[in-house]
């Protein structure tokens, strides 16, 4: 497995905790400037819902790979048709009453429920376990 790499040029962050930092000049509180090798990225504005830490990540492989089944069952895949997280539902053969069966499918699966504007959203077999991974998430703080 190859491993990258990210070299930063300038990192900056404006933050109310530490206002008199010189980095923190022109930049809006609780946001982030990043500039690397010359080409800068706008100021990300940061949300504080609580004073922990959270890194937002791609879903777990567990359900990425229980995603990849629920998607090979409800489009009856050949065992050697390879389904993987990058996998793109129109590039498996889904039409639009596919990927309706397949939410419906996660839906079961899952225990959730996904609401139509956020089904639309979902292309690849990542989009729906990142979704998933959001809504389980969100239906075990309620």
């Amino acid at each position: 497995m190859a491993a990258s790499s990210l070299s930063a040029s300038s990192l900056s962050f404006a933050s109310p905790l530490a206002p008199s930092l010189s980095l923190n000049k022109g930049l809006a509180k609780n946001s982030v400037s990043l500039s690397i090798n010359g080409k800068s990225f706008p100021a990300l504005r940061l949300q504080s819902a609580s004073r922990h830490f959270r890194v937002s990540c791609a879903a777990k492989p567990e359900t990425v790979d229980k995603v990849c089944e629920v998607v090979r069952k409800q489009l009856a895949l050949q065992s050697d048709v390879a389904v993987s997280g990058d996998s793109k539902f129109a590039a498996l053969g889904a039409d639009s009453l596919d990927t309706v069966e397949i939410v419906m499918g996660l839906e079961e699966e899952f225990g959730i429920s996904v609401e139509e504007e956020s089904a639309q959203t979902i292309a690849t077999v990542q989009d729906a376990a990142d979704l998933i991974e959001n809504l389980v998430e969100k239906k075990g703080s309620a």
